[in-house]
This record gives structure tokens, sequence and C-alpha cells, in this order.
């Protein structure tokens, strides 16, 4: 079933789950020779076919064409490989920011084979402690700026012996930068088989030990070649911008993988506060953003203030539901849809998503080209349409856990069961109700969170809301709303009972929030996704 390896180091390949526990993998118009080095395809070959001069990354006051990020990736593999000792196989975390080094030091350690764990700047030792268990990671590359807790991880590990600082600025100041410094421009990329682990994605917000997804370098071309040709149909004019780290493999997408395979311009932010993504899209003229929601509220707020967005084509939201009212605001404001989409680190990257000719509110829209889905039961059993129940999803990416019996949990009868509640309509439209497990069930009804927050955030009063089940003796649960107001509206029991009695007349009044709490602010990851869990367990 697998094609050949060059990996040296075998240990991805021999922790891949039993093949009778992976979901069905359909790769029909997906196809890749048995050698495939993602490297060598997402620098390299631009080169070849004539986009050398291109401005390729856009980060730390300076561009970055084709050509110097072959020849830059080229050299840094050449002292990965003869100074540092990587070998084909072995894995490879790196810590930084996002910024072009970030991107270079990935597709360097992919060039000399070795299998990328990229990992967030916020971090701390411990956290890092337990990915590097888990994955058995023998070298890092860490930005010098971020070395304390890297330094401190590498002391109490077992397994991690060498850690190499690179300079995450454009000084190029640092030990791996120095190595690199004399060597050749041209290096011969291990020829890694399409079927070898390119990319461990440990998954965000996971509870207890951590789970890594296993992607193969024809996984990471799938998804360049599936949604970003199909849906966002991307050109060398493009220029993206976006708030999701490198470590995640929503921003890996789609801050590096989708423009660089298609000769685009990626612009990097190492903070990507929404001021900053506004001040991006002005400078540089951007074509395609990828944020979440939170975001582009700030930014439609901003364009009332006079900010110039026009240059954006694409407004792609992922990582939160998208509220109606939001979607409703941007097209007002654009004349443009925002592309609402899900993905999954276990799927790699968005594979349910509105297009720039479909699109509706309130809605997630149809697969990716390549992608089926369902709606089934807790028996995995399709339901009857328009029935809330699990999304089951398949297609040329798939769900491979390392050596992790909860593998079991996530694929069933071939199908990937994602952890989300949808309804599909009677025209194969996909409707997002909520998390499995944000559910809230209140006196015997099925609440969507999501759905209650769409209705909230439609009163002028709020600027921001999360919604979530309250324990209570009498009904199980209620819906309680954590409100964030806009400026100029005040708390108190009167506009409790506003923003209650609006959600009554904008949806089934048995969903309305009995218990409403006024903040300051919601507790968010770095990615603006809304961290519901800690309101939970405020409640």
């Amino acid at each position: 079933m697998l094609g050949p390896s060059a990996h040296t180091d075998s240990f991805t390949r021999d922790n891949l789950p039993p093949v009778d526990q992976w979901p069905d993998f359909l790769l029909d118009g997906f196809d890749y020779p048995d050698r495939l080095n993602v490297g060598v395809e997402l620098t390299d070959r631009l080169v070849e076919a004539g986009h050398g001069d291109r401005t390729a990354l856009i980060g730390n006051g300076r561009r970055r064409t084709y050509k110097e990020l072959a020849d830059w990736t080229n050299r840094l593999a050449h002292a990965l490989v003869e100074d540092i000792g990587v070998k084909a196989g072995n894995r490879v975390l790196i810590r930084s920011a996002n910024n072009p080094a970030m991107v270079a030091a990935w597709l360097a350690a992919t060039k000399a084979g070795a299998v990328v764990v990229n990992t967030m700047p916020m971090l701390r030792a411990g956290e890092l402690g337990k990915i590097v268990d888990k994955a058995q990671i023998q070298f890092a590359l860490c930005d010098t700026r971020l070395m304390d807790e890297m330094a401190t991880c590498a002391k109490e590990s077992a397994y991690l012996t060498k850690v190499v600082g690179f300079d995450g600025t454009s000084n190029h100041d640092a030990e791996l930068d120095r190595l690199a410094l004399e060597k050749s421009v041209r290096f011969d990329a291990v020829p890694t088989g399409r079927d070898d682990v390119a990319l461990l994605g440990f998954t965000s917000g996971t509870t207890g030990s951590p789970k890594a997804t296993m992607h193969f370098h024809r996984d990471i071309l799938a998804i360049a070649d599936g949604y970003a040709r199909e849906v966002l149909a991307v050109t060398p004019d493009d220029i993206f911008v976006g708030s999701p780290p490198l470590a995640f493999t929503f921003g890996l997408g789609g801050l590096a993988v989708f423009p660089l395979r298609f000769g685009a311009a990626a612009t990097l932010l190492e903070k990507a506060s929404p001021p900053n993504m506004i001040e991006i899209i002005e400078t540089y003229r951007a074509t395609v953003a990828f944020t979440a929601p939170t975001a582009y509220r700030v930014m439609l707020r901003a364009m009332d203030e006079g900010a110039d967005l026009s240059s954006l084509r694409a407004a792609v939201s992922a990582g939160e539901t998208l509220p109606a009212p939001v979607y409703d605001e941007w097209i007002a404001k654009t004349g443009k849809p925002m592309l609402d989409g899900i993905g999954a680190t276990e799927m790699l990257h968005i594979f349910i998503t509105n297009r720039f000719d479909d699109h509706r509110p309130a809605c997630t829209g149809k697969p990716v080209g390549g992608y089926q889905a369902k709606i089934v039961g807790e028996d995995g059993q399709e339901v009857p349409r328009g029935t809330v129940g699990r999304l089951a999803v398949r297609g040329p990416t798939g769900c491979r856990y390392l050596a992790d019996e909860r593998q079991t949990d996530y694929v069933l009868d071939g199908w990937n069961i994602t952890g989300d509640a949808f309804s599909m309509d009677e025209d194969g439209y996909l409707h997002f109700a909520a998390r499995n497990d944000d559910m809230i069930i209140s006196s015997g009804y099925n609440i969507a969170g999501p759905e209650v927050e769409a209705a909230l955030l439609a009163h002028d009063a709020v600027a921001e809301c999360a919604v979530v089940g309250k324990p209570d003796e009498e009904r199980g649960a209620i819906v309680e709303a954590h409100v964030v107001l806009a400026e100029g509206h005040a708390t108190g029991p009167e506009m409790v009972k506003a923003l209650q009695d609006h959600v009554k007349a904008t949806i089934a009044p048995f969903k309305y929030p009995r218990a409403v709490r006024f903040v300051d602010a919601l507790p968010k990851t770095e990615t603006g996704k809304i961290q519901r869990f800690r309101l939970k367990s405020d409640a």
C-alpha cells in the first residue's frame, strides 16, 4: 500500500497506525510520482518554472525572491546534513514565530529528508517536552530570541541532543546561519517517497497526552492542489496575509504551502494582530487573508474609520464558526463573500467550504473537490437530511495518529469523525451546529451555542460574545452568554433583558441565554479562537 521510502530512520513509518485503522483515501486526481520532496516542489521547481525573480516571502522589512529562497534553503540543508548530522527520517522540531526564517528552516529540513514538527513560540519547556517525548525528537532549530524554554527542555530530555539557533530577524547572525553561509546554493535533496511522513502536526487544545497527526509529502501538495487551486484559484499575482501560526497546519497551508505552490507571495507577521494585518494589507495590497471571525470584526470597524482593504479578493474564515452578521456586513462593505470553511489538524487543512460563486450565510458550504461528507448518528449510520449529527468525511487526506490508540475514536468504517456536529440540507449544503462537546442540552433540547452567539452578535450593543452551557440542577444545563459590549453601551439588568428579548425574537425562544455575564474580554488562543473551555470551567 505504501510507496518507497528514503528514510534511514524509520521511526515514523514504524509508528503509523495499522492499515485497517486508516480512513479511506480518495486519491483520484491527486497523482504524484513515487519520489517526491515537498521542499523542492515549493522552491527549486518554481525557479525552474521561471518564477525565480518573483517575490516569495515578505517579512521583517524585506522581500525574498524564489531564487533567494531556493538558494537559502539549499545552504541551510547542507548545514543540517553536513554539520548538524540530520539524517532522513529524523524528527526536527522548529520553534519560532511567523517569519521568513521559520519557513526557510522548515523547507530546508524537509529537503534534508527530516520529519518536521513546527511549534508555537508561546509553548513552555514542559509542553515542548511532551512533544519531544512523543515524537522522539533529536534535533531542534530555534529562533535565538526564544532559546530559554528550548534549552530548559533539552536539559531535561532523554531524546533531544542538539539545539541549534537561527536568526529570526533579517541579520542572519546565529549558529545555523553562520554554518550555512559558505555552503553551496545547490543541494541534492533527499529523494523522499510521496508516502514518507514529512510533517507531524500536534493537535491544539489536546488534553492529556498530545496527539500527533502524520502527514505525507503528497498530503501537503494535495491541500494546495485541492482547496487552494479549486476554491481560491491562486495565481502568481496573489499576496497572502494571515494570523494563524505556521505551527498550526491552517497557518502552514495558508501562509506557506498555498502561495509557494503557485508562485505567489506570502507576508509573514510575528505579531499578527488585526491592526498589524490591516497595515500589511494596505502596504502590500494583499489579496488573500486567512484569519478568524473575531479579527474580521475588527477589520470591519477599521473600514468604518477609513482603512483601505479593497485589495483583498478572498477573505478566508476558519478556526471558529462564522456568524451570519459578520458575513453579511463583509459582503455589504466589500461586495465580496467571506469564505467560511472547516478544517482539522487530522485532515491537514480545509475540506468543506463556501465558494466565490456559491455561498450562503450561516452555512459552511460543500466538500472541497476530492472529499465526501455525510452526517451520522452515534451508531455510525447516516441520519435524515436536516438532522444534526456527527460530521464524517473522507478524501485525499485523513487521520493517521502517531502510535496512538485514539486512532479508533477518530476513524469509523473508513470515515474521519471530526468531532463536529453538523446538519446537511436537502441541497447538500452543510451547516455547522457546534463542536460535539459544545452542544448544550437543556431540559431535553439540543441547543447549539454558535447559533445563540450569531443571534447576540446581530444586536448593536454586542462587540463579541461566547456561549457555553452552565450546569443547572433543574434543567441539566442552561445557556450562559459571556458578552463584551460595544463602546457606549452600559451593563445592567436592562441590557440583560434587551439581549434576551432580542435572542427570543431572532431564534426559537427556548434557546435564549438564561444567564448573561458581561466581561471586558474573552479568552482566546494565539489564532483568535475563543477558548470556551475556560468559560466552561468558570461556569
